[in-house]
């Protein structure tokens, strides 16, 4: 899924509304709706684009990782009965 926005937009938008912009002149202005607003604001909130990024990378690793366990314990479970 394509996004339209990077986090360091989304954290440029939020610093804008914390720099007193109406949240809905914002919206407006910059083409996103109020809960996607919400929503980065919950996830964003108070980082800075280092942060960002590095909750990227982290979150990448986690996928990978959980499918190499995902993919072990499959094979954990199938070598037993290919062997009887």
């Amino acid at each position: 899924m394509k996004k339209r926005f990077t986090e360091e937009q989304i954290i440029g938008f939020l610093r804008e509304a914390d720099a007193d912009m109406p949240i809905k002149e914002l919206c407006r202005k910059r083409g996103f709706s109020e809960a996607s607003y919400y929503l980065w604001r919950s996830k964003f909130g108070g980082m800075s684009v280092p942060d960002a990024k590095r909750l990227k990378e982290l979150e990448t690793e986690n996928t990978r990782l959980k499918k190499l366990l995902a993919e072990q314990m499959l094979e954990n479970e199938v070598i037993p009965d290919v062997l009887q």
